[in-house]
């Protein structure tokens, strides 16, 4: 599926990020994702093609065999979270700012609430080259995905129904959100997600923030930022495209 491309910014840290920017990230992912998993590296080309390329071969792997690959990666990375979480309630935070030409605040959190209830995981694991598997199960959004510049893929649940856990502060200046506590494969409450927006005169404002356990290493912290912009700059596209 290809939709087209927008000039979406990123500020990450103070800096500035142009699409292509994120979109050579992405395009480096793509590559690490697929090794990770022993699969194929997709074929040079346009980013929107290998990533085409690269939902396709994890659908053919199947998701009981990306279960199996990941399987250690998962153990122990629940492991480090749990712990990381009994040892602090307080939290580190990766935060990335996206200003997005077109569309509107409600009209992009419509879409995107619309394809998580459903389940379209099509659009959930194409927005993202580290997104393995992100599917509704039990009323909550289970992910297994490589969290920024982690080694380690990890298995854990969004539920957008509870922010009891969450630490930062809902900002006035943004009034629409999505948000939810992130729990480890035993129930545990080891993160979460706030994501803000905001109308802007030329479209929306996105402020999109991950909180993890303070322990978390930094590196991983920081390299989330990147993955926080590239899945949601896909998924600002493809809303757009969808609504025109």
């Amino acid at each position: 599926m290809n939709t087209p491309e927008l000039p979406i910014v990123a500020t990450i840290a103070g800096q500035v990020y142009s699409r292509a920017d994120v979109l050579a990230w992405e395009d480096a992912r793509i590559d690490a994702a697929a090794r990770k998993v022993g699969l194929p590296v997709p074929e040079p080309g346009p980013v929107a093609q290998r990533r085409e390329a690269w939902l396709q071969s994890k659908r053919g792997l199947g998701d009981a065999e990306l279960r199996r690959r990941l399987a250690r990666d998962i153990r122990v990375a629940d492991a480090v979270a749990e712990l990381s979480a009994a040892v602090s309630r307080r939290r580190r935070v990766s935060v990335t700012d996206l200003t997005v030409p077109g569309g509107s605040a409600a009209g992009f959190v419509d879409w995107f609430n619309e394809i998580t209830s459903s389940s379209n995981r099509d659009e959930m694991e194409r927005a993202c080259p580290d997104h393995f598997i992100l599917r509704m199960a039990d009323g909550r959004q289970e992910v297994i995905e490589t969290n920024g510049g982690a080694p380690l893929a990890a298995l854990f649940t969004i539920d957008y129904d509870d922010v009891s856990t969450l630490v930062t502060p809902i900002d006035p200046a943004f009034d629409v959100r999505v948000d939810g506590v992130a729990r480890s494969a035993k129930g545990k409450a080891i993160g979460g997600v706030r994501h803000q927006f905001r109308d802007t005169p030329d479209g929306v404002h996105a402020r999109l923030l991950v909180e993890f356990p303070l322990p978390m290493l930094p590196s991983i912290v920081r390299g989330h930022h990147f993955h926080l912009a590239c899945e949601f700059s896909n998924w600002f596209e493809a809303a757009i495209a969808a609504d025109a």
